[in-house]
């Protein structure tokens, strides 16, 4: 499956109707190919540079028999982007970026994707995507929360990474950086937080077989909610019903038939 975090979850947007790019790069490599055709049989463009001198990069996802995965990773070509690439002309047009919290590692590439996003007028949205990137990131994230980002996405472990005094400490400083702060808690459910509105989201109980991209997808329900409008107690509603699908297969890609029920409930408050 075409991996990484923003790739899924564009990917999953792209599913419910959202119009939908991912920006990244690559090798000139089968991987590569692979990689767009995968993409565009999703419906999500794929912007992708291309470095002949570094092979695509690649994950393997081991997943034990509790469903909870471990990844290994090859950045390969994609870690080889850089800042002076991020204009605000490349994201013309769109709503919400997506930005993954691994770049924060990359603080001169962070910093440039978050200004050109906010220069051409778009929501910019982090997942902080793991505990340690919180714990060695903090004071950027500090600054990136308060004056850039929109919307942050964090699971348990960001969240305690972030505030040491519990999840719903962590849950209301997260809130009073940016304007939106999302805070998954797997099968306990998800908050959704914008100033003084407070929404506690349930889980779907399913059976589960592998979680990788669960959070990911996640974010691709709310996002397609949120962007078409909808209330943010629904946005979560759509975010927990896409992660109980993905969960329910191998890998971060849900069936497009397992998608339609989504997309039918995201209708269904749009009529």
């Amino acid at each position: 499956a075409p991996p990484g975090a923003a790739a899924n979850t564009t990917v999953g947007c792209a599913q419910l109707g959202i119009k939908s790019a991912f920006i990244g790069s690559c090798g000139d490599d089968e991987y590569a190919t692979y990689f767009k055709e995968a993409l565009a049989d999703h419906n999500c463009e794929a912007r992708l540079s291309t470095h002949d001198t570094q092979h695509t990069g690649h994950v393997l996802s081991l997943i034990t028999p509790d469903a909870e995965r471990t990844m290994r990773t090859t950045l390969g070509a994609a870690g080889m982007m850089e800042p002076n690439y991020f204009k605000p002309e490349l994201f013309a047009g769109a709503k919400v970026v997506m930005l993954e919290g691994y770049t924060l590692f990359n603080p001169e590439l962070t910093r440039s994707i978050a200004n050109a996003v906010k220069d051409a007028g778009c929501k910019l949205a982090l997942d902080m995507a793991s505990f340690e990137v919180v714990e060695a990131n903090r004071a950027i994230l500090d600054d990136l929360l308060i004056n850039c980002v929109d919307i942050v996405f964090a699971n348990e472990d960001e969240a305690g990474a972030w505030h040491k005094d519990g999840i719903e400490a962590a849950i209301y400083d997260l809130a009073k950086h940016c304007e939106l702060a999302v805070v998954k808690l797997g099968k306990e459910g998800a908050w959704v937080c914008q100033g003084e509105e407070r929404h506690h989201v349930e889980a779907e109980i399913v059976e589960a077989i592998d979680t990788t991209g669960a959070g990911d997808i996640w974010a691709s329900g709310f996002l397609a909610g949120y962007i078409r409008g909808v209330p943010l107690n629904i946005c979560g509603t759509l975010g927990a019903m896409s992660a109980a699908a993905v969960i329910q297969v191998i890998g971060a890609q849900t069936p497009k038939s397992d998608w339609l029920p989504i997309q039918g409930y995201l209708d269904s408050w749009l009529s």
